[in-house]
């Protein structure tokens, strides 16, 4: 259905449902003209799917101010589909196979611009983009929206007080394009990836050298992140070949989780046209290459006073009371929140092995990389904040957030307590780490906290397209014993696709 059949009333599908705030409204009046004074040509419409990924269209710039407004339609099997863009749901009979009645038949959906998060893309000529919001024909927003279920975990959270506050620590791999293996015989489903040489030899941690001799490409990189807004910190040569981290100051909320989808996407772009190619694969299938993690720094703030209520005022405390119930919240649901921290197969090769630098076991620690959660701070400094160091750099940034969110506010409602600093952690006995993505899907499943916060529907759902992925895996890898080493399949199935 083209969207200007929707518009038989005289409003626009936005007015007549009322989807936008109002600072929203005033936000899409500036895009126009930005459109307009900058002779843009191009909007790309996007939205977040289940695994994190932007789809979307684009429009000529002269159509996007009505399609902002009234919508643009994107076909609803998108939200079927598994890592490989297979269908993993029946798209016919009765709900689609997914219990959702508008679905019925692969019906459309309809995408909403959210205004507030136009940018003008500073690689890609006279090209406006715009993140958006996901409804049924009828106004309904669409369950099984991941940025959805992070803005009601927000609501709920803002209810009782509090906004979030997170930053970014992200390690990718960047490589030199050889062969894109375009050629028919390479186009399997999924396809062959880019056979790609290094960038740097590795295992130099943090030398000014290595980092000079890629200082174009990360010039590049740099200077369109800027110019996208998002709040870059350091660009750090990290310790195997060709991985490297940016790190980013923390932000409020759904700018915080956006900035990580715009941040994947855009650098996978602004490499490729350069001839590189960027990997936020957890541990690339090739030689030597080494696992990168996602690491999610996050504290409360309160809504009133704005200060930081993880500070602790008693100089015995490294943390509130409070934070260290948020912090036992964490804990105790950690094994199910990485089915959403580390939501591929390919992840679990960082949880393995003694004295790593990533974590195997659900515990915590002040400043110490060795744990799930480093506790940064100390009494009184109002930067103290909570690092979960269990993510990986493929999570969808609205479950990861959401999921602490949900985590730490029941161990807050229970008054837990995460116990001792565990400063020798490989010396302790604690919950461990899932080691497959089967044991974390399983947890998940049994987790009432998650199944109350998101819904059964959607925990039934993400954990049955996750669960289709591992049993395509099973089926066409010879590997099914959960081995350290990267198989072909893992691949194929992720090292280009994000």
């Amino acid at each position: 259905m083209s969207s200007h059949k929707r518009r038989s009333s005289g409003l626009s599908f936005v007015d007549r449902h009322s989807l936008w705030t109002g600072a929203q409204a005033k936000a899409a009046l500036g895009v126009e003209r930005a459109i307009k004074q900058q002779k843009l040509e191009l909007v790309r419409f996007s939205f977040v799917d289940q695994h994190g990924i932007l789809r979307g269209k684009t429009l000529v710039a002269s159509e996007a101010a009505r399609a902002m407004r009234d919508g643009v339609t994107m076909t609803s099997t998108l939200l079927a589909k598994d890592t490989s863009h297979r269908n993993v749901f029946s798209l016919f009979g009765a709900c689609g196979g997914m219990g959702i009645p508008e679905m019925e038949g692969a019906g459309n959906i309809v995408m909403v611009a959210d205004p507030e998060t136009f940018r003008v893309l500073p690689w890609a000529e006279s090209t406006g983009w715009v993140l958006c919001d996901i409804f049924f024909d009828n106004g309904k927003p669409v369950p099984l929206s991941t940025r959805q279920l992070y803005r009601d975990v927000l609501a709920k959270l803002a209810k009782v007080g509090f906004d979030y506050f997170a930053g970014l620590e992200v390690e990718f791999h960047l490589f030199k394009i050889e062969d894109l293996r375009l050629a028919p015989e390479t186009l399997t489903w999924p396809p062959e990836p880019p056979r790609v040489s290094h960038t740097t030899h590795g295992f130099q941690y943090l030398t000014e050298g290595r980092y000079d001799q890629v200082a174009p490409i990360m010039e590049i990189l740099r200077k369109n992140i800027a110019a996208l807004g998002l709040p870059l910190r350091s660009l750090e040569v990290e310790f195997g070949p060709s991985q490297y981290e940016f790190t980013f100051a923390p932000e409020l909320g759904m700018v915080a989780a956006d900035a990580m989808v715009l941040l994947r996407s855009a650098m996978k772009q602004m490499a490729r046209r350069y001839g590189y190619l960027v990997s936020f694969m957890c541990r690339p299938g090739l030689p030597n290459t080494l696992a990168s993690g996602w690491h999610l720094h996050q504290s409360l703030l309160d809504r009133k006073t704005k200060s930081n209520v993880f500070v602790s005022r008693d100089k015995k405390d490294l943390l509130s009371p409070f934070g260290r119930s948020f912090l036992a919240g964490l804990l105790a649901h950690a094994r199910a929140a990485t089915a959403f921290a580390t939501p591929t197969i390919n992840g679990y090769k960082r949880y393995h092995g003694v004295n790593s630098m990533a974590p195997i076991q659900a515990v915590w620690a002040r400043d110490n990389r060795g744990v799930m959660v480093r506790v940064m701070g100390d009494a009184g400094e109002e930067a103290t904040h909570l690092e979960n160091r269990a993510g990986e750099p493929l999570a969808n940034p609205y479950l990861y957030m959401a999921s602490q969110i949900h985590a730490g506010l029941d161990g807050v409602a229970r008054k837990l307590d995460p116990g001792p600093s565990a400063d020798s952690p490989y010396e302790v006995s604690a919950e461990p780490m899932p080691k497959t993505l089967d044991e974390a899907l399983a947890a998940l499943r049994k987790d009432e906290c998650f199944r109350a916060g998101f819904g059964d529907a959607f925990v039934n759902y993400y954990a049955h397209i996750k669960e289709a992925e591992i049993a395509r895996f099973r089926k066409d890898s010879k590997d099914n014993k959960g081995s350290t080493e990267v198989t072909d399949w893992e691949q194929r199935e992720y090292f280009d696709l994000f």
